[in-house]
């Protein structure tokens, strides 16, 4: 029996409650799928030691830290020294997810931007990379992203990229990363798939943000890291590539944005 190729889901949530019963038999599925390095997201940082402890007991399961910009206005504002004391931990490898939602909180949008340039200082000052969320927010995404890169570099990837094909050309032309998810898999999704297929190759992720977006055969149920593989068969199609050498290039990728994760494996 060949075995499945190796691949990275680079963005999920093993300390949600959809995952309290079974964590270990979902570190074991992804294991089984191929899946040889994880990074769960802390998506408010009062949490953050749980999630620390959920990185530090699998050896091949890294993590972030941050404020997701849908809790901007209930969380206390991050501080650039908080962040930066996180990056001592060798399985702390990026900052967020921070970004700008105005979905659902539009209301908190200058907290949220504010909050956001918080991350990125502290993604510039530490080298380590930054997860972004942008939801309905792109024109202020791309214009935050493009004056603070002008102050100095820093790493970034558009996790669960879905926005439109402006933002995702600012994102690539200052050297981000577009993260491919089960959304990218949907039926009705070419129009996002058309972005992707624009995108060099060697600028793209993939990744489940389980417990949500599964992807078929899945829509509908409990996503878990294991299920990223469905994800990347969508993105090999969408790039005319060959699974194998889809999960190469996006593995490398991601060696190359979270060269702390590099080389790790459940």
């Amino acid at each position: 029996m060949t075995p499945p190729p190796a691949l990275v889901d680079s963005h999920c949530h093993l300390d949600f409650p959809d995952f309290s019963e079974d964590l270990p038999q979902i570190i074991a599925r992804a294991a089984e799928a191929g899946v040889t390095r994880m990074v769960t997201i802390c998506t408010r940082l009062r949490h953050e030691p749980r999630v620390r402890a959920l990185a530090d007991a699998y050896k091949g399961v890294f993590y972030a830290a941050g404020t997701h910009p849908m809790s901007a206005a209930e969380e206390p504002l991050a501080t650039l020294e908080g962040l930066l004391a996180l990056t001592d931990n060798p399985k702390f490898v990026a900052f967020g997810e921070t970004g700008l939602d105005y979905h659902y909180t539009a209301d908190s949008r200058d907290v949220q931007q504010t909050s956001l340039r918080i991350h990125i200082a502290a993604a510039r000052q530490s080298g380590l990379p930054l997860i972004i969320h942008s939801r309905d927010a792109d024109d202020d995404m791309a214009r935050i992203l493009s004056q603070e890169h002008r102050q100095g570099a820093f790493g970034c990837v558009m996790h669960c990229f879905s926005s439109g094909p402006e933002l995702a050309r600012t994102a690539i032309d200052l050297g981000f990363y577009l993260s491919m998810s089960g959304i990218a898999a949907f039926p009705k999704s070419q129009a996002l798939r058309d972005i992707f297929a624009h995108c060099p190759i060697e600028q793209v992720l993939v990744e489940t943000d389980s417990p949500y977006l599964a992807p078929p055969p899945f829509r509908g149920k409990r996503n878990e890291p294991g299920h990223v593989i469905h994800t990347a068969r969508a993105g090999a199609a969408v790039f005319g590539m060959d699974l194998d050498a889809f999960a190469r290039q996006t593995s490398a990728n991601f060696d190359r944005l979270f060269a702390k994760a590099a080389g790790g494996t459940l």
